[in-house]
């Protein structure tokens, strides 16, 4: 069986140094007048495709105040257009328009918090429900999804980071012009209908999965005290107060000024003819008009002067997460974090797993990463759990001195190559489906600038030597560098 599972493992990283050695070959890149990055690749194994647009623009990009508008415009971008989502629109806007008048006005009264007059707010708000209810008459809910779902589309969906915004969808290869109607549709006539009711739906999200998850909210203020000057500290959902105050006229400023054709990178993979994709998209997308640049986030972080340490207190299992600031992707000392994160925390065969979850028995689990983003300097990350009855402070001293040992004891060669072993078996896994191809295309020329990062990634890493692991460990894993957040649990020790 163990050399059955060898060949296997043989045969995709053979397939896969062949498949990234043909995929310089296989891209198509096409960019159109207006800035719009095309890349397709073709894949005749099924008549299928998947296609994937990435907006350069996430959290990271917001000012103060419009933080949580790209997360908040992940949910109404699925609300419809002028002809989508609607049985009226001629009917429907006035109403729009009468609404936004009046949560402009409730928002800025309840705005003053306690000197807010607490009858207009409730006179206001009487209005804009008896408004909503009105507009809602007009509303068809889903029609993005439903048309999609109809015509054989699957995984239909989005996301928001503090790197970017994407909108993706797989379907048969003989509907692709019906994705290009639908988004081409979507980027020129979005129509931000239901936002106020929308918004309390985002606000009673971040109650659920932040403010009441004790694990979430360590995370959101961990990261929030890691970075004070530069952007990526602040949660892509938003402060509280931070989404109360979002308006309908805000989140279409921002939208019409970053979610255009210069500022999106579309991926098309599958049962495709290229040359027939760019004649397509260039019909659907070449006459919108570019926007905004979105440009570089100018502040930096200081550097950390000294070890920052979080606690909460919470009816909850005992947890550690402890980070040190790095460089972005694609410097020369974030390939060498790439190393040590397989070394310490890549699967059950890494370092961390196999001494303090088997050997010492120290931690319930373990895992390693890099956060909160990857444009930027970012963080990296090691979050781990106890395993009764150690502590939590157990448990950071054997995290400790793990990263210790890397700035004294050279890696073995014999590792190292299993790290290159593991990276080509995990490329193909990752670009085995036509949807983990376009995202990763996506990915890598939105953070990086290139998706060509994605097939240079090897031979980076395999110049990467024990004494450069051990001069990174050196410099970064210091305790003025580090920040540690733990939740200790109510009526119980650290």
């Amino acid at each position: 069986m163990r050399l059955i599972l060898l060949a296997v493992t043989l045969l995709v990283v053979c397939a896969t140094g062949i498949q990234a050695a043909n995929l310089e070959d296989k891209v198509v890149e096409h960019t159109l007048k207006n800035g719009m990055k095309l890349l397709m690749v073709e894949r005749h194994t099924s008549p299928t495709v998947s296609a994937w647009i990435r907006f350069r623009v996430g959290s990271v990009d917001e000012r103060s105040d419009e933080r949580g508008i790209a997360h908040l415009l992940e949910h109404m971008l699925f609300k419809g257009t002028t002809t989508l989502g609607t049985t009226n629109y001629a009917a429907e806007k006035p109403l729009l328009d009468k609404i936004e008048v009046v949560a402009q006005e409730l928002t800025a009264e309840k705005a003053k918090r306690t000197k807010g007059d607490t009858g207009k707010i409730a006179g206001l708000e009487k209005q804009l429900a008896t408004l909503e209810s009105a507009a809602a008459r007009y509303v068809i809910k889903d029609e993005f999804f439903e048309l999609y779902s109809k015509n054989g589309g699957t995984g239909y969906n989005a996301f928001t980071s503090r790197d970017g915004t994407t909108y993706l969808i797989s379907l048969p290869s003989n509907k692709l012009e019906l994705w290009a109607a639908i988004e081409s549709d979507r980027l020129q006539n979005a129509v931000l209908r239901e936002f106020y009711t929308e918004r309390s739906v985002v606000m009673e999200e971040r109650r659920r999965s932040y403010d009441a998850a004790p694990e979430n909210k360590l995370w959101e203020t961990f990261v929030a005290s890691s970075f004070l000057a530069h952007p990526y500290g602040q949660p892509t959902i938003g402060w509280m107060s931070d989404i109360e105050n979002l308006t309908r006229t805000k989140a279409e400023q921002f939208f019409h000024s970053y979610y255009t054709p210069n500022n999106a990178i579309v991926a098309v993979v599958g049962d495709i003819d290229t040359r027939k994709t760019i004649a397509m998209v260039e019909r659907y997308f070449g006459a919108i008009k570019p926007g905004k640049e979105v440009l570089p986030v100018t502040a930096e972080e200081p550097q950390q002067a000294g070890e920052r340490r979080i606690e909460l207190v919470a009816d909850a299992e005992p947890t550690v997460i402890m980070g040190f600031h790095k460089p972005a992707v694609g410097t020369p000392d974030d390939y060498v974090f790439d190393v040590i994160n397989m070394i310490l925390g890549s699967g059950r065969t890494s370092r961390f797993y196999k001494k303090l979850v088997i050997e010492k028995q120290v931690a319930s689990d373990i895992g390693a990463f890099d956060a909160p983003g990857y444009r930027y300097p970012n963080l990296f990350v090691v979050s781990a759990n106890p395993r009764t009855p150690h502590t939590v402070k157990e448990l950071e001293d054997a995290i400790l001195a793990e990263l210790d040992q890397l700035k004294t004891t050279p890696v073995a060669e014999r590792d190292l190559q299993r790290i290159l072993n593991n990276i080509e078996y995990e490329e193909a896994r990752r670009m085995g489906t036509n949807g983990g191809l376009a995202r990763n295309l996506t990915e890598y020329e939105a953070t990086t600038g290139s998706w060509r990062y994605m097939i240079e990634h090897r031979g980076k890493i395999a110049k990467v030597t024990p004494a450069d692991i051990m001069r990174v460990a050196g410099t970064y894993f210091t305790r003025e560098n580090r920040t540690v957040g733990f939740i200790t649990k109510k009526g119980g020790d650290k």
